[in-house]
């Protein structure tokens, strides 16, 4: 069973104080809580549309890798002329205190190419290229994916505070306003009685 505060004035100003706070609290992770959301809803739909790219553009790169190891083979040791892509770079943005990251990378020169004319084909060209669209997208969709974790983990977090504080801290602290401004309320009528008692005796003398 939950203790009572003692019914002081002290103690009213106090409680009264703390369910100002626990109010504002509540509102403040009410308004975080629907930002994050909008936020993450905004992402959602970026993932699905880079999603569909990158479903499309995969198809189209496949099919022209095929293409290209039916011209000249499998292209194993033409691969290997292709450089490591080293250029990714890791940043975050902070929306309402949570760290979203931003994934940065060098944008390649899509006439840049690492194997010798003379010995390929246009197929080979198509397939770099449709698969250097890829990486982009999929550092892209990374990043977004990663973005929306992060914010509908401190949703949950922030819905968990605010419901706490909704029903919990509020409803206490409620309740024991109520019970302190009646206890005093009852405490000043007694007096009040008491005094009307003395006032009383003292005419009858």
């Amino acid at each position: 069973m939950a203790v009572q505060a003692v019914p002081t004035k002290g103690n009213l100003m106090n409680t009264k104080k703390s369910l100002s706070l626990a109010k504002m609290g509540y509102e403040l992770m009410d308004k975080k809580r629907n930002i994050l959301i909008r936020e993450m809803m905004m992402l959602i739909d970026k993932a699905n549309e880079i999603q569909g790219k990158i479903d499309s553009v995969y198809d189209e790169a496949y099919l022209a890798l095929q293409t290209a190891n039916i011209t000249h083979g499998y292209c194993t040791e033409i691969s290997k002329t292709i450089p490591i892509e080293d250029s990714l770079e890791l940043d975050y943005r902070s929306v309402m205190g949570v760290e979203i990251p931003i994934v940065t990378m060098d944008e390649p020169n899509r006439d840049t190419l690492y194997f010798g004319l003379n010995t390929t084909s246009n197929a080979l060209d198509n397939a770099f290229q449709k698969f250097t669209e890829v990486k982009i997208l999929t550092a892209k969709l990374a990043e977004i994916e990663n973005s929306v974790y992060r914010l509908a983990d401190s949703i949950k977090k922030t819905q968990k505070r605010a419901n706490a504080l909704k029903n919990i801290m509020i409803p206490k602290f409620e309740s024991d306003v109520k019970f302190i401004t009646d206890a005093l309320d009852e405490k000043d009528r007694e007096e009040f009685s008491r005094m009307k008692v003395i006032k009383k005796q003292k005419s009858d003398n």
